[in-house]
């Protein structure tokens, strides 16, 4: 008698080359983790790219890291995925100078910023109303800060953690500062699902990336070479570090506060007029 296997679907993932993404992905990209009939092929790609591409709507990919600020744009098409998060818990995305200004002064300057979509952005929106800003590619931000081009940059990424070897100043961290106003944690990025999947594939997708996660915590030293090839200008204790603010139990599961985070953080931008859906956060 013969068996007739199952067709293999496919599920298209991209994520950004960030260690902490590549950290989480881990136990899928080297099939550590599987799940019987898929087949998880993954794109790697920066994230203001995979939020624009996610906002055009043609939805390359079934799973995609998002900016949480770039999610009202795809909410359409696409649900969160209960898992994968990365929550900066009292931190976040900082402006960084030449000059230590102060709060006050630095809402009068330019600063440069890595995407209109990121969610940085969104926060620095909130943080200063109508604050001029040039979009520079993350990765240049520190250093066209040191040769002169911008007076001040909002770091994302690993700057987070190497500005200061460059000699510049914290004027704000908006992770704490978000904290301060709100008491929540600052939800930054996130994995979209599309829901032409299916509720079943939607599940069944999302809980092998929670097993991916889980597998990348219990084997973290393997997890960590792996995303090694992705930290830029990272030694592997700063690697280390960065992966661990980033991703930890909030990447497992957001919890009660860190789902009310992103649906506040989202109402204020609606409110404020930057996002102009109105936002119906839905999780897998």
């Amino acid at each position: 008698m013969s068996t007739v296997s199952s067709p293999v679907r496919e599920i298209t993932v991209a994520h950004s080359p960030d260690s902490d993404d590549a950290f989480m992905f881990y136990g899928l990209a080297t099939n550590k983790v599987r799940v019987p009939g898929l087949k998880f092929t993954h794109t790697l790609c920066d994230i203001e790219t995979l939020n624009r591409q996610a906002q055009e709507g043609n939805g390359v990919y079934d799973v995609s890291a998002i900016s949480f600020h770039a999610y009202p744009y795809i909410q359409e098409k696409y649900a969160l995925m209960s898992c994968g998060g990365s929550v900066g818990d009292g931190y976040g995305p900082m402006v960084v100078s030449t000059r230590p200004f102060t709060q006050d002064e630095i809402k009068r300057k330019k600063i440069a910023v890595p995407g209109k979509l990121t969610t940085a952005y969104l926060a620095l929106e909130l943080f200063a109303p109508g604050i001029e800003v040039e979009v520079v590619p993350f990765d240049q931000i520190i250093p066209q800060i040191l040769e002169g081009k911008h007076e001040a940059g909002l770091i994302i990424h690993e700057g987070q953690l190497t500005y200061d070897k460059s000699g510049l100043h914290r004027v704000v961290d908006l992770g704490r500062w978000w904290q301060k106003v709100t008491g929540l944690p600052l939800p930054l990025g996130g994995n979209a699902i599309r829901r032409s999947l299916g509720a079943e594939t939607m599940a069944s997708v999302t809980q092998a990336l929670r097993e991916s996660i889980q597998y990348a915590i219990d084997h973290r030293e393997e997890a960590l070479a792996y995303a090694m090839q992705f930290a830029r200008d990272l030694d592997a204790q700063l690697a280390d570090k960065f992966v661990g603010m980033y991703v930890n139990e909030r990447t497992l599961d957001y919890g009660d506060d860190g789902r009310e985070a992103v649906r506040r953080l989202l109402d204020m931008g609606h409110k404020a007029g930057i996002i102009p859906q109105t936002p119906r956060v839905e999780w897998v």
